[in-house]
Protein backbone atom coordinates (compact mmCIF):
# COMPACT_ATOMS: atom_id res chain seq x y z
CA UNK A 1 0.00 0.00 0.00
CA UNK A 2 1.64 3.32 -0.87
CA UNK A 3 1.82 5.85 2.17
CA UNK A 4 1.65 9.53 2.22
CA UNK A 5 -0.29 12.35 1.79
CA UNK A 6 -3.36 12.57 -0.32
CA UNK A 7 -3.47 15.53 -2.48
CA UNK A 8 -6.13 18.01 -4.41
CA UNK A 9 -4.60 20.64 -6.05
CA UNK A 10 -5.56 23.59 -8.65
CA UNK A 11 -3.78 26.78 -9.79
CA UNK A 12 -0.72 26.70 -11.55
CA UNK A 13 2.27 25.49 -10.20
CA UNK A 14 4.27 28.54 -11.08
CA UNK A 15 1.62 30.74 -8.86
CA UNK A 16 2.78 31.32 -4.95
CA UNK A 17 1.68 28.23 -3.29
CA UNK A 18 -1.09 27.93 -1.07
CA UNK A 19 -1.23 24.74 1.41
CA UNK A 20 -4.74 24.78 2.72
CA UNK A 21 -5.49 22.16 5.68
CA UNK A 22 -8.69 20.68 6.32
CA UNK A 23 -10.76 20.53 9.86
CA UNK A 24 -11.53 17.64 11.70
CA UNK A 25 -13.69 15.04 10.11
CA UNK A 26 -13.14 16.75 6.30
CA UNK A 27 -10.77 16.46 3.66
CA UNK A 28 -8.70 18.63 1.10
CA UNK A 29 -12.02 18.22 -0.92
CA UNK A 30 -13.70 20.32 1.39
CA UNK A 31 -11.98 23.37 0.02
CA UNK A 32 -13.15 22.90 -3.72
CA UNK A 33 -15.86 25.55 -3.39
CA UNK A 34 -12.85 28.20 -3.09
CA UNK A 35 -10.65 26.79 -5.33
CA UNK A 36 -12.06 28.37 -8.67
CA UNK A 37 -11.35 31.83 -7.03
CA UNK A 38 -8.30 30.97 -5.42
CA UNK A 39 -6.31 29.36 -8.45
CA UNK A 40 -6.62 32.15 -9.91
CA UNK A 41 -3.53 33.85 -7.89
CA UNK A 42 -2.05 30.52 -6.32
CA UNK A 43 -1.43 27.39 -6.70
CA UNK A 44 -3.30 25.21 -3.86
CA UNK A 45 -2.45 22.22 -2.38
CA UNK A 46 -4.73 20.65 -0.11
CA UNK A 47 -3.85 17.44 1.60
CA UNK A 48 -5.85 14.97 3.85
CA UNK A 49 -4.36 15.14 7.05
CA UNK A 50 -3.95 12.05 9.10
CA UNK A 51 -7.11 9.73 9.59
CA UNK A 52 -9.16 11.57 7.42
CA UNK A 53 -9.55 11.08 3.62
CA UNK A 54 -7.56 8.57 1.49
CA UNK A 55 -4.15 9.21 3.38
CA UNK A 56 -2.26 6.47 4.26
CA UNK A 57 0.32 7.88 7.05
CA UNK A 58 2.47 5.99 10.08
CA UNK A 59 1.67 6.02 13.49
CA UNK A 60 4.11 8.76 14.34
CA UNK A 61 2.22 11.64 11.93
CA UNK A 62 -0.79 11.37 14.52
CA UNK A 63 0.56 14.75 16.77
CA UNK A 64 0.54 17.78 16.14
CA UNK A 65 4.85 17.68 15.60
CA UNK A 66 4.58 15.09 13.91
CA UNK A 67 2.18 16.05 11.27
CA UNK A 68 3.96 19.01 11.06
CA UNK A 69 7.44 17.76 10.52
CA UNK A 70 5.40 15.54 7.42
CA UNK A 71 4.48 18.04 6.25
CA UNK A 72 6.90 20.07 6.06
CA UNK A 73 9.24 17.50 4.43
CA UNK A 74 6.01 16.27 1.67
CA UNK A 75 6.23 20.04 1.13
CA UNK A 76 9.60 20.71 0.50
CA UNK A 77 9.82 17.77 -2.80
CA UNK A 78 6.60 19.87 -4.07
CA UNK A 79 7.01 23.85 -4.05
CA UNK A 80 10.50 26.06 -4.05
CA UNK A 81 10.71 29.00 -2.09
CA UNK A 82 8.14 29.55 1.37
CA UNK A 83 4.59 28.47 1.05
CA UNK A 84 1.39 30.72 2.24
CA UNK A 85 -0.60 28.42 4.92
CA UNK A 86 -4.85 28.40 5.36
CA UNK A 87 -6.25 26.20 7.88
CA UNK A 88 -9.98 25.59 9.34
CA UNK A 89 -10.58 24.34 12.91
CA UNK A 90 -8.06 21.35 13.37
CA UNK A 91 -6.66 22.44 10.15
CA UNK A 92 -6.07 25.89 11.75
CA UNK A 93 -4.48 24.56 15.20
CA UNK A 94 -1.84 22.19 12.92
CA UNK A 95 -1.30 25.91 10.55
CA UNK A 96 -0.09 27.77 13.61
CA UNK A 97 1.77 24.98 14.82
CA UNK A 98 3.66 24.92 11.20
CA UNK A 99 3.83 28.74 11.26
CA UNK A 100 5.33 29.16 14.96
CA UNK A 101 7.84 26.29 14.73
CA UNK A 102 8.74 26.46 10.64
CA UNK A 103 8.38 30.56 10.07
CA UNK A 104 11.20 30.16 7.11
CA UNK A 105 8.92 27.98 5.22
CA UNK A 106 5.85 30.11 5.27
CA UNK A 107 5.07 33.49 4.22
CA UNK A 108 1.97 34.28 5.57
CA UNK A 109 -0.72 32.68 7.99
CA UNK A 110 -4.50 32.33 7.96
CA UNK A 111 -6.68 31.07 10.52
CA UNK A 112 -10.22 30.51 10.05
CA UNK A 113 -12.51 29.07 13.58
CA UNK A 114 -8.97 28.18 14.73
CA UNK A 115 -7.65 28.26 18.51
CA UNK A 116 -3.67 28.23 19.79
CA UNK A 117 -5.20 25.42 21.70
CA UNK A 118 -5.77 25.55 25.75
CA UNK A 119 -3.64 27.23 27.74
CA UNK A 120 -4.20 25.27 31.25
CA UNK A 121 -2.86 21.99 32.03
CA UNK A 122 -6.41 21.40 33.76
CA UNK A 123 -8.64 22.60 31.08
CA UNK A 124 -6.04 20.30 28.51
CA UNK A 125 -6.26 17.14 30.78
CA UNK A 126 -9.73 17.29 30.72
CA UNK A 127 -10.25 17.92 27.03
CA UNK A 128 -7.96 14.59 26.76
CA UNK A 129 -10.59 12.52 28.41
CA UNK A 130 -13.68 14.01 26.26
CA UNK A 131 -11.82 13.09 22.98
CA UNK A 132 -10.81 9.77 24.59
CA UNK A 133 -14.82 9.15 25.18
CA UNK A 134 -15.58 10.52 21.40
CA UNK A 135 -12.55 7.97 20.55
CA UNK A 136 -14.05 5.13 22.13
CA UNK A 137 -17.48 5.68 21.09
CA UNK A 138 -16.33 6.54 17.39
CA UNK A 139 -15.11 2.97 17.47
CA UNK A 140 -17.94 1.25 19.09
CA UNK A 141 -20.64 3.05 17.40
CA UNK A 142 -19.18 4.20 13.53
CA UNK A 143 -18.90 6.84 11.52
CA UNK A 144 -22.65 7.89 10.29
CA UNK A 145 -24.37 8.17 13.88
CA UNK A 146 -21.08 9.72 15.74
CA UNK A 147 -21.01 12.54 12.57
CA UNK A 148 -24.23 12.96 12.86
CA UNK A 149 -24.75 13.46 16.50
CA UNK A 150 -21.19 16.23 16.16
CA UNK A 151 -23.04 18.17 13.85
CA UNK A 152 -25.83 18.33 16.07
CA UNK A 153 -24.03 20.61 18.22
CA UNK A 154 -24.79 24.52 18.54
CA UNK A 155 -21.64 25.36 17.28
CA UNK A 156 -22.86 24.14 13.93
CA UNK A 157 -26.12 25.79 14.16
CA UNK A 158 -26.03 27.88 10.51
CA UNK A 159 -24.22 24.75 8.34
CA UNK A 160 -26.86 22.70 9.29
CA UNK A 161 -29.55 25.23 7.26
CA UNK A 162 -26.89 25.78 4.40
CA UNK A 163 -27.37 23.83 1.16
CA UNK A 164 -24.35 22.23 1.02
CA UNK A 165 -24.96 20.85 4.31
CA UNK A 166 -26.36 17.56 3.41
CA UNK A 167 -23.65 16.72 0.82
CA UNK A 168 -21.03 17.42 3.38
CA UNK A 169 -22.40 15.06 5.80
CA UNK A 170 -22.89 12.08 3.26
CA UNK A 171 -18.89 12.95 3.17
CA UNK A 172 -18.54 12.78 6.90
CA UNK A 173 -19.96 10.27 7.11
CA UNK A 174 -17.41 7.40 5.01
CA UNK A 175 -14.49 8.47 6.63
CA UNK A 176 -12.63 5.56 8.99
CA UNK A 177 -13.93 5.65 12.48
CA UNK A 178 -10.38 4.17 13.18
CA UNK A 179 -8.79 6.93 11.86
CA UNK A 180 -10.85 9.92 12.94
CA UNK A 181 -10.44 8.06 16.67
CA UNK A 182 -6.57 8.24 16.21
CA UNK A 183 -6.56 11.79 14.95
CA UNK A 184 -9.20 12.69 18.28
CA UNK A 185 -6.54 11.46 20.55
CA UNK A 186 -3.09 12.71 18.72
CA UNK A 187 -4.23 15.45 17.45
CA UNK A 188 -7.16 16.44 19.68
CA UNK A 189 -6.70 20.18 21.15
CA UNK A 190 -6.45 18.25 24.39
CA UNK A 191 -3.08 16.71 23.17
CA UNK A 192 -1.99 20.22 21.21
CA UNK A 193 0.95 21.92 23.16
CA UNK A 194 -0.64 25.15 23.95
CA UNK A 195 0.73 28.31 21.36
CA UNK A 196 -0.62 31.32 23.66
CA UNK A 197 2.85 31.57 24.80
CA UNK A 198 4.17 32.09 21.31
CA UNK A 199 1.37 34.18 20.01
CA UNK A 200 3.52 37.25 20.75
CA UNK A 201 6.31 35.92 18.98
CA UNK A 202 4.82 34.48 15.95
CA UNK A 203 7.11 36.28 12.97
CA UNK A 204 4.44 35.30 9.94
CA UNK A 205 2.03 38.13 8.95
CA UNK A 206 -1.37 36.48 10.76
CA UNK A 207 -4.91 36.73 9.86
CA UNK A 208 -7.83 35.34 11.99
CA UNK A 209 -10.92 34.75 10.23
CA UNK A 210 -14.08 34.16 12.22
CA UNK A 211 -17.60 33.75 11.58
CA UNK A 212 -20.03 36.68 12.89
CA UNK A 213 -22.86 34.07 14.56
CA UNK A 214 -19.24 31.86 16.00
CA UNK A 215 -19.82 33.77 19.25
CA UNK A 216 -16.68 31.45 20.68
CA UNK A 217 -14.53 31.86 17.92
CA UNK A 218 -15.21 35.49 17.83
CA UNK A 219 -14.05 36.13 21.23
CA UNK A 220 -10.94 34.14 20.86
CA UNK A 221 -9.90 35.83 17.76
CA UNK A 222 -9.41 39.26 19.74
CA UNK A 223 -7.70 37.46 22.55
CA UNK A 224 -5.10 36.03 19.99
CA UNK A 225 -5.17 40.16 18.46
CA UNK A 226 -4.70 40.89 22.05
CA UNK A 227 -1.61 39.25 22.25
CA UNK A 228 0.12 39.34 19.05
CA UNK A 229 0.46 43.20 17.48
CA UNK A 230 -0.80 43.32 13.99
CA UNK A 231 -3.10 40.12 13.53
CA UNK A 232 -5.62 41.15 11.76
CA UNK A 233 -9.10 39.42 12.47
CA UNK A 234 -11.64 39.13 9.76
CA UNK A 235 -15.30 38.74 10.94
CA UNK A 236 -17.54 37.19 8.16
CA UNK A 237 -21.42 38.20 7.90
CA UNK A 238 -23.66 35.57 8.02
CA UNK A 239 -22.01 32.93 9.01
CA UNK A 240 -21.15 30.49 11.66
CA UNK A 241 -18.18 28.03 12.48
CA UNK A 242 -17.51 26.74 9.23
CA UNK A 243 -17.41 29.68 7.35
CA UNK A 244 -15.57 28.36 3.58
CA UNK A 245 -18.40 26.31 3.38
CA UNK A 246 -21.36 28.93 4.64
CA UNK A 247 -19.66 31.97 2.58
CA UNK A 248 -17.34 30.65 0.39
CA UNK A 249 -16.93 33.94 -2.13
CA UNK A 250 -16.32 36.36 1.23
CA UNK A 251 -13.53 34.02 2.43
CA UNK A 252 -12.37 33.62 -0.72
CA UNK A 253 -12.01 37.15 -1.32
CA UNK A 254 -10.72 37.68 2.19
CA UNK A 255 -7.89 35.33 1.55
CA UNK A 256 -7.00 36.80 -1.83
CA UNK A 257 -6.63 40.21 -0.51
CA UNK A 258 -4.56 38.87 2.82
CA UNK A 259 -1.98 36.92 0.95
CA UNK A 260 -1.70 38.58 -2.29
CA UNK A 261 -0.28 41.97 -0.07
CA UNK A 262 3.12 42.75 -1.24
CA UNK A 263 4.73 41.20 1.42
CA UNK A 264 3.45 38.15 1.22
CA UNK A 265 5.14 37.75 -2.31
CA UNK A 266 8.09 36.61 -1.79
CA UNK A 267 8.22 33.63 -4.19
Amino acid sequence: MRTGFHLRTAGDPARPPLVCLHGFLGTGEDFAGLMPALAERFHLLAPDLPGHGQSQLPAEAFTMAGCASMLVAWLADRVRGPALLYGYSMGGRLALYLAVHYPERFQAVALESASPGLADDCARASRRQRDEALAVRLEAEGTPAFVTDWYAQPLFQSLRSHSGFAALLARRQRQSAAGLAASLRGMGTGSQPSLWSALSSLSLPAAAIVGEHDAKFREIATQMAARRAGLEVRVIPGAGHNVHLEQGAAVAACLQAFFSQGRHQGT
